[in-house]
């Protein structure tokens, strides 16, 4: 069985420097960043962040995790992740989602939220396009252009390796057209090993060879030696971000637990398919370091 690559996302906007080499210290593969223009608390921007922490580092990977990609402007995001893919010296990966879980950041950027899956799948073939070619031409429902070319190009040939994030049968379907990796969230190993067979069958269906295809997982954590404990944490941290319940679901969609509770856990996720794991820790801010290390030095190794 292939080694499963682990990642872990940053927990905030300040310190990004001392997190990132933290990050970077520990072993991981990949440092990751999600976004919102705007959501229920503060959020950041996954490109500001991991332009800070691309310089703070030398060879983690960094990853989008995930650009709201229906609310960029396709140039201009193509523009800013060649630019950021250099200027990393090759190391930026580029995770998207559509959103549309809260309206009013679709309706401040001008973006009709029902737009969002047709305007992304347009959005990704521009980019690729934007990428790898030189005197580029688009003439789609949302983009027209002639006579394009990004300078600098990207360090990573043929491009940045793109990941789909989502739940539904559409992002799947995204996944199998357009990207090289899955990261999903809020799954069950159940619906991981699903989703996987159909990302396949589309992509065969497509003509697409997936042999280098690299199913992932994006999961929220709390590691504590209380099971009972690790899993109300996870709901209240969930509950806030999201605002929702997530007393009844937060035990199916997260990883909680003591090391062995999480590797145990861990394990049904990667027999599902999973071979590129991103952490979000969601723990107490007194117990981050200390899940951290846990996260890096006693679940993680267990994979390698």
């Amino acid at each position: 069985m292939a080694a499963v690559e682990f990642g872990v996302a940053m927990p905030s906007v300040k310190g990004i420097p001392e997190f990132a080499q933290k990050a970077e210290a520990l072993g991981f593969d990949y440092l990751g960043s999600g976004e919102h223009m705007m959501f229920h608390g503060a959020v950041p921007n996954s490109l500001i962040n991991l332009s800070v922490a691309a310089g703070a580092t030398k060879k983690i990977k960094l990853m989008s995790t995930v650009v709201l990609l229906p609310l960029y402007t396709p140039m201009v995001l193509a523009k800013m992740t060649a630019v950021l893919d250099v200027a990393s010296d090759g190391r930026y990966h580029m995770g998207i989602g559509v959103g549309g879980e809260f309206p009013k950041e679709f309706e401040a950027c001008g973006v009709p939220v029902k737009q969002r899956g047709s305007r992304s799948n347009e959005a990704l073939e521009v980019i690729t396009k934007l990428w790898t070619g030189k005197n580029v031409a688009f003439d789609g429902r949302y983009t027209k252009f002639s006579g394009v070319t990004l300078d600098p190009s990207p360090v990573q040939k043929p491009h940045p390796p793109i990941w789909v994030a989502g739940r539904k049968e559409s992002a799947m379907r995204r996944a199998a057209l357009y990207a090289q990796g899955w990261l999903p969230y809020m799954y069950t190993p159940e619906m991981l090993h699903e989703s996987v067979e159909k990302i396949m069958q589309f992509g065969k269906e497509a003509g697409r060879d997936m042999s280098s295809f690299r199913p992932g997982l994006f999961i929220f954590a709390v590691v504590h030696p209380d099971r009972d404990k690790a899993r109300e944490q996870a709901a209240k941290a969930l509950g806030g971000t999201y605002a929702q319940d997530f007393s009844k679901i937060a035990g199916r969609y997260t990883l909680y637990g003591n090391p062995d509770d999480c590797r145990k856990r861990l394990r049904e996720y990667v027999d599902a398919g999973a071979r590129t794991v991103m952490v979000s820790l969601v723990c107490r801010q007194e117990e981050y370091d200390a899940n951290l290390r846990m996260l890096a030095q006693e679940i993680a190794p267990a994979f390698r």
